[in-house]
């Protein structure tokens, strides 16, 4: 089954029910158990998963997934670019999957977390854009990251994610 598909309702399988294990299983991206190493609780580690799976569009070069793992409505603050929803996401990354991003992925980690409510949670993280034939960050690339990261009938989401460069 395609990413695409398991992804079908509206993003992955990202339940809220389920261990983070069992959700990146369900959406085909490995779990890496260091990435969530400073935030041990069941719940900060289900959030987590949506790092991971973004991270696991960008490994696959996979737009649709990517997009997936937003709201709907969801905003991504990307370079100079502000798009507004979950289609101006996809068309955004698929351009770029298809151009300068081909072969490309993001590493990075999480460094905060705060919830604001039960169904939301503010994630910081750090890495960035690892290109095709490289096998790390380079510093001209490193970011930090804001995920506003929400729960909806039951499912953890992506509403918004803001990237600034570390060096600029």
């Amino acid at each position: 089954m395609s990413r695409e598909t398991t992804a079908r309702n509206g993003g992955p399988s990202v339940s809220g029910r389920g261990s983070a294990a069992t959700i990146l299983a369900e959406a085909g991206v490995e779990e890496d158990p260091e990435y969530h190493r400073d935030f041990p609780s069941d719940l900060e580690r289900e959030v987590l998963t949506v790092p991971q799976l973004i991270q696991g569009a960008w490994l696959a070069n996979d737009a649709d997934f990517f997009a997936s793992v937003f709201t709907p409505d969801g905003s991504l603050l990307i370079q100079d670019e502000e798009l507004a929803d979950r289609e101006e996401i996809r068309a955004f990354m698929a351009a770029g999957f298809d151009g300068a991003l081909r072969g490309a992925h993001v590493s990075g980690w999480p460094l905060a977390m705060r919830f604001l409510d039960p169904d939301t949670a503010l994630v910081v993280t750090q890495g960035g854009i690892v290109l095709a034939g490289e096998d790390s960050v380079a510093p001209e690339r490193e970011i930090r990251a804001v995920w506003v990261v929400v729960r909806r009938s039951g499912r953890w989401h992506l509403m918004s994610h803001q990237s600034s460069p570390i060096r600029g």
